[in-house]
């Protein structure tokens, strides 16, 4: 829980101290409003993941597994651009608060937001998953 918490305030500091700083980004509001786009950037990017792996799912079954030689390749090379599509969301639900010029600004921004993603994740934080084998720090 308190990881979520983290995150949505590292998101909300980002909307409200970094995108000013980004050329084609305008955000206007107070940190309330940067915490709540934080809250719909963040049901808005399970949305839109939850879209687009049950479309690859759809594909991938109707085709009997011939879409995977399209899928795969999509994901590896675009799965960093869902979150600059979902920040052009927010900004449709959201006019008055964040705005952006162009597709360029809101990849910036988009690849900002995969890094907060990443980094509060907690892959690094339990130093292994799935049962890897993992050094213990006094080894070292």
């Amino acid at each position: 829980m308190i990881r979520y918490i983290v995150r949505l305030v590292l998101i909300a500091c980002a909307f409200y101290f970094v995108f000013p700083r980004i050329e084609g980004v305008e955000f206007h509001g107070s940190f309330f409003h940067a915490l709540l786009a934080g809250v719909v950037f963040a049901v808005l990017g399970f949305l839109v993941e939850s879209l687009a792996i049950a479309l690859s799912a759809i594909l991938a079954i109707g085709t009997l597994g011939m879409a995977l030689l399209v899928l795969i390749p999509s994901w590896i090379l675009g799965f960093w651009l869902l979150p600059a599509i979902v920040l052009r969301y927010l900004a449709e639900i959201m006019p008055g608060t964040i705005s952006f010029t162009g597709w360029m600004p809101a990849i910036w921004g988009g690849l900002l937001m995969l890094v907060i993603g990443v980094v509060t994740s907690g892959a690094f934080r339990d130093g292994g998953r799935h049962g890897e084998m993992t050094v213990p720090a006094d080894a070292i």
